[in-house]
């Protein structure tokens, strides 16, 4: 029987994050291995337009110049190996890049990159054969500068094998660094799949870094020392089960509620959470505190391989404009508002004499008058707040108009009227390209061949096809439910749940989790589909679908068409929705 327990440590949840991961995790006695996340859906963009400009180009260059610059020879010196999606549209470069660094630092790892996951080339026969958007249904756009399938963790289990010290991959599922390390380690093949689901699942516990440690956690003042805050590791057996820990000494929270958060970011269907290795049931997944900061993790269930990969696709859509100015003084909202109105309407007169077209899509609102919370917000009387004007135009010429005629408003309009800015001249809001995600399914057999590369050899690894066809989600419940009983007494959401909101494409679910398991038939009989939908309908625009979590006594919401097109497509506030949990915990619900 095998009795180890493999420790992995979450060190990077996306580009840009604190380099105090890595630190503290490479500090921990008996660590393993560390993983790190750096591709958001809408990464591979800007990577793609730095390819552009240089061919050796389109990869994490702060994994390599400032995390591996500061701990690769910790690392190697206690045996601790590193996998990374930082690759990004060149893990080749990466590599490479890794190698010239460690030849500087005086050691030599040896490292091991993946390929095959971009699918650029099947592009014009995708669309040739009218291959649609699997969220919008829309046609593929022409123009489209990356398109790379979502691999699993079997190269990842191949490079290990091969002795790799560090494992550099391109687009990966974000769960499939951990899962890779596991499968080499207790030898988990394609027919052990609950162990496959549960080795997922720890990796997307781990994928957001200090989001399971308290990060954005719904009781934030019960989270202490956020200037340390603790990053995740777990502690993994050859059944599945595994227990998440942080480092002792550190900052942040890890109990039940943060782990239970987390485990349901950013998914649709609790019961058919797709992957390409396995289709995962998270819905008996149970949580239970082992000891401070320390909670143990097991229950997730798995179904064979699904026979597609997912394939994201980006490409450019003209161009985009944020402008933000703050107003201060007497009527600040009322004041801000004005001057978003009156900037608009000068820009358009302009636009007009020269002869371009409007906006594409424009919104004014102002930061601090609730203006995201629709007819919920509360009427507030500020003496400062922020006019924000966001605008998309397929003319960039247009859109430096409107950044230039922004500044204007500090001497043309409201009192008390400021950029915020340097007082630079010539210093403007950036009109920047606006990117878009185009996602659909690809039969498996289609993609080329995927391959290991290390020491100047390549070694080519096995697709696990699946067996069954690509699960679908149920459809929403059927039939009316019950209208909430007459009662007296109402409490705010959050008194009785925790929540935590993420985002898909320009689809956003809501995960609300019970404080007591007692609690959970209020929460069913309150929070109904068509309660949740009308309550955002100021943002929803699609349908809301409610799923049960039993063994987290939790409610899942997947809200469709809920981000104005998500990410950089979106001209809100809030783009990928990490404040509609918020929003929602705010409603009144009757507890008796």
């Amino acid at each position: 029987m095998d009795d180890r327990i493999v420790r992995i440590g979450g060190a990077c949840a996306f580009i840009g994050d604190s380099v105090l991961g890595p630190r503290q995790l490479a500090a921990v006695p008996g660590m393993h291995y560390l993983v790190f996340d750096y591709l958001a859906e809408m990464t591979l963009s800007s990577f793609a337009q730095a390819r552009k400009m240089n061919p050796d180009a389109g990869y994490a260059g702060d994994f390599v110049q400032v995390t591996l610059r500061e701990i690769l020879p910790t690392c190697l010196e206690r045996g601790i190996r590193l996998v990374a999606n930082a690759g990004g549209l060149n893990p080749r470069s990466c590599a490479a890049a890794i190698e010239a660094l460690a030849r500087e630092l005086g050691c030599a790892p040896r490292v091991a990159y993946v390929e095959g996951d971009d699918c650029l080339a099947l592009v014009p026969r995708l669309a040739a054969e009218d291959v649609r958007d699997f969220y919008a249904g829309t046609p593929m756009p022409a123009g489209i500068d990356s398109a790379n399938a979502y691999l699993g963790a079997a190269p990842i289990a191949q490079a290990l094998a091969l002795g790799a010290d560090v494992v550099v991959t391109g687009r990966i599922v974000d769960s499939a660094a951990t899962l890779g390390i596991l499968m080499h380690e207790f030898g988990w093949t394609a027919d052990a799949l609950d162990c496959l689901a549960a080795g997922s699942l720890a990796g997307h516990i781990l994928e957001c870094g200090a989001q399971a440690t308290g990060g954005i956690f719904t009781d934030w003042e019960q989270v202490p020392d956020w200037e340390h805050i603790g990053y995740p590791y777990v502690e993994c057996r050859a059944d599945g089960s595994f227990v998440v820990a942080k480092p002792a000494g550190t900052g942040g929270l890890l109990n039940t509620a943060t782990v239970s958060e987390q485990i349901l970011y950013e998914v649709g269907d609790p019961a058919c959470y797709v992957l390409p290795d396995v289709v995962c049931d998270f819905t008996g997944v149970r949580v239970t505190q082992a000891s401070p900061d320390r909670v143990r993790v097991d229950g997730a269930r798995g179904r064979p391989a699904p026979p597609a990969y997912k394939v994201s696709a980006t490409y450019q859509a003209g161009y985009r404009c944020i402008v933000q100015l703050s107003v201060f003084g007497a009527d600040a909202i009322a004041k801000a508002r004005r001057t978003g109105q009156a900037l608009v309407a000068r820009v358009r007169e302009l636009l007009g004499e020269a002869g371009l077209e409007d906006f594409e899509k424009l919104q004014v609102s102002v930061l601090g008058a609730e203006d995201g919370y629709g007819p919920h917000a509360q009427a507030l009387a500020l003496r400062e707040a922020v006019v924000r004007i966001a605008a998309v135009h397929p003319r960039q010429e247009a859109l430096a108009l409107l950044a230039r005629e922004s500044r204007a408003a500090g001497v043309s309009f409201a009192p008390g009227t400021t950029s915020g800015s340097a007082l630079t001249l010539n210093t403007h809001a950036p009109v920047e390209p606006r990117y878009r995600l185009f996602s659909c399914l690809l039969d498996k057999r289609r993609l080329g061949p995927v391959q290991v590369c290390m020491d100047g050899r390549a070694h080519a690894v096995p697709t696990m096809h699946g067996h069954t066809a690509m699960p679908h989600s149920p459809v929403p419940e059927a039939g009316a439910s019950a209208p909430p009983p007459h009662s007296a007494r109402s409490v705010a959401l959050i008194a009785l749940a925790h929540g935590r909101s993420g985002d898909k494409g320009d689809s956003s679910n809501i995960a609300i989790i019970a404080r007591r398991p007692e609690d959970l038939p209020v929460l069913r009989r309150e929070l109904t589909p068509e309660r949740v939908r009308n309550y955002l309908a100021h943002l929803v625009h699609g349908d809301v679908t409610r799923y049960e979590v039993p063994g987290l006594h939790a409610l899942n919401f997947l809200l469709t068409e809920a981000l104005d097109g998500g990410g950089p497509s979106s001209l809100r506030p809030d783009p990928m929705g990490k404040g509609m949990a918020q929003m929602l915990l705010g409603m009144a619900v009757c507890p008796d």
